[in-house]
């Protein structure tokens, strides 16, 4: 009888075992994903003190933030097909050991050069990092537990963007703008031991490691384009420089589509955009970067640069819009017993839409007079925004079979963060565009001036702005940057109004759905 009971016995001990080490490995790659949002969302909220310290042009300002998306959102499919080829967890942990390293750097850096040089690396050692993490905790888990992990994930991620802002104004207001980067090394230094001991190597013997071309081709696609939309507003739309990088961007990604297309082992699986229901889950990816994401940057910026908050005040508010994240990602998994994806992530994106009219609305003056005001719609807009958030993972990874995991969340990932890089830069010239029109219209006329003061207002330096246009007050200068980022925000609600329409009608097409896309519905926690 001993001897029957034993088998048993150690089995379960096994599970146990087994089930501790998947537990820390989950808690390993969270760690990693909390890091990740404290990389944009610090610097955003310590800009005008970066400025201050490094100096710099309003487009090597502008990089500070666009430097890591770029790197980040046109590194992430190549990570993924290098830790299909060569081993996840191992290239989780070289991608974490650059990224600890570029991170540490940033706080020595001499000058706003050096600084954008190492968040472009910083930017490339966390698309590695997030890419070998996701495939590998694909790996560790299976059915629905794997959807709970991606959930939890998704909200470690929250985690960061709730509590950055107010961490990073914390530590610029106590210890200067350096000390932001402390918060990720500690994280990132946690990610790293628990991955090495906890995690599997795994890899997918099919897979021929990285496609060259379509990696470079892809790469100076994003970084042409992002590059142009930075210089048109200093330059002009129709200058030759903007319009050669426009192009070149354009005839990149044309080459890429070809070389894809002959590919027998794509990075990117071009058949799956035939499928609408594959095509809503990447506008879907999309839609924060223009009603969220944008937001994170944007903000800091202006209430410490322009309304003259602290950056603590600044990161306070700030917990008002990413705070929701930490809660109704999970919310709107649960809800998917009653509603389908497609009617959450349509509703989430109306609120979101609804909150930006309402902060459209917010007269200038009211953030640093009566900022309690703010609350409401920055809210309104974190509500909206958590819902989809909380089912977008669990829908994107069960687009491909399991082995695929690395291909799968490189392209949803890529979808994001790529369009998070890249609507960052275009509102940041419509911005400058729109307040360079109010301030030149203001002069009768005097364009030039009036673009390069807006150059500056857009960074949050209106202590330069007021130098480039001595005639106006710096009271003047902040109305009218602050009409102009009202109309901006209505632009950006109309733009996500349209985008939820979208969404509804190509997520709710019927087709066959596979085993796993079935568990995201059946999943308690998205």
């Amino acid at each position: 009888m001993t001897r029957q009971l034993s088998t048993p016995l150690g089995a379960a001990g096994a599970s146990r075992t087994g089930g501790a080490r998947k537990i820390m490995a989950l808690v390993g790659i969270c760690a990693a994903a909390a890091a990740m949002p404290l990389t944009f969302t610090g610097p955003a909220v310590a800009l005008p003190a970066i400025s201050r310290d490094l100096g710099g042009s309003p487009i090597a300002l502008n990089w500070v933030t666009n430097a890591f998306m770029l790197t980040f959102g046109s590194s992430l499919m190549a990570s993924g097909a290098l830790a299909d080829s060569y081993g996840r967890k191992r290239i989780f942990l070289i991608g974490l050991v650059a990224f600890l390293l570029f991170s540490a750097g940033l706080a020595f850096a001499p000058d706003i050069v050096w600084f954008d040089v190492l968040r472009a690396l910083q930017g490339m050692g966390a698309a590695a990092a997030f890419s070998g993490g996701m495939a590998a905790l694909a790996q560790e888990f299976d059915g629905n537990a794997r959807m709970r992990a991606f959930s939890i994930v998704g909200s470690s991620f929250g985690v960061g963007l709730a509590f950055g802002p107010i961490a990073s104004g914390f530590m610029v207001d106590s210890f200067g703008w350096p000390a932001i980067f402390a918060l990720v090394v500690g994280l990132g230094t946690i990610a790293f031991v628990l991955g090495s001991i906890f995690l599997h190597e795994t890899r997918d013997p099919e897979a021929k490691g990285l496609h060259w071309p379509g990696a470079a081709s892809f790469t100076l696609a994003l970084a042409l384009f992002t590059y142009g939309v930075l210089l048109a507003p200093e330059n002009g739309w129709g200058s030759p420089s903007v319009v050669a990088l426009l192009v070149a961007s354009a005839a990149l990604l044309a080459g890429f589509w070809l070389i894809e297309r002959r590919t027998a082992r794509p990075m990117l699986d071009l058949t799956l955009f035939r499928y609408p229901r594959f095509v809503g889950v990447q506008l879907l990816a999309a839609a924060p970067a223009y009603a969220f994401v944008v937001l994170l940057i944007l903000l800091p910026v202006r209430f410490v640069g322009i309304d003259g908050m602290s950056e603590v005040g600044a990161g306070q508010m700030m917990i008002a819009l990413s705070g929701p994240l930490l809660v109704l990602p999970v919310v709107a998994g649960l809800l998917t017993r009653w509603f389908t994806a497609a009617v959450i992530c349509g509703v989430g994106l109306l609120i979101a839409a609804g909150g930006l009219f309402w902060l459209s609305t917010i007269p200038a003056g009211v953030p640093a007079s009566q900022p309690l005001l703010l609350i409401g719609p920055l809210l309104t807009i974190g509500i909206g925004i958590s819902l989809p958030w909380g089912l977008m993972d669990g829908l994107a990874v069960s687009v491909v079979p399991k082995e695929r995991a690395g291909m799968a969340t490189g392209i949803f990932s890529t979808t994001r963060v790529a369009g998070e890089g890249v609507a960052l830069a275009i509102v940041s010239a419509v911005l400058s565009a729109l307040a360079g029109t109010r301030l030149g219209s203001g002069l009768g006329g005097s364009g030039e001036e009036a673009a390069r003061a807006a150059q500056r207002l857009v960074t949050g330096d209106l202590g330069a702005a007021a130098a480039v246009m001595p005639q106006m007050s710096r009271e003047a200068l902040a109305l009218n940057y602050a009409q102009a980022f009202s109309t901006l925000l209505i632009l950006l609600a109309s733009i996500t109004i349209f985008t939820a329409v979208v969404v509804v009608a190509f997520l709710g097409r019927k087709e066959p759905e596979t085993a796993s896309e079935a568990a995201v519905c059946d999943s308690p926690a998205g």
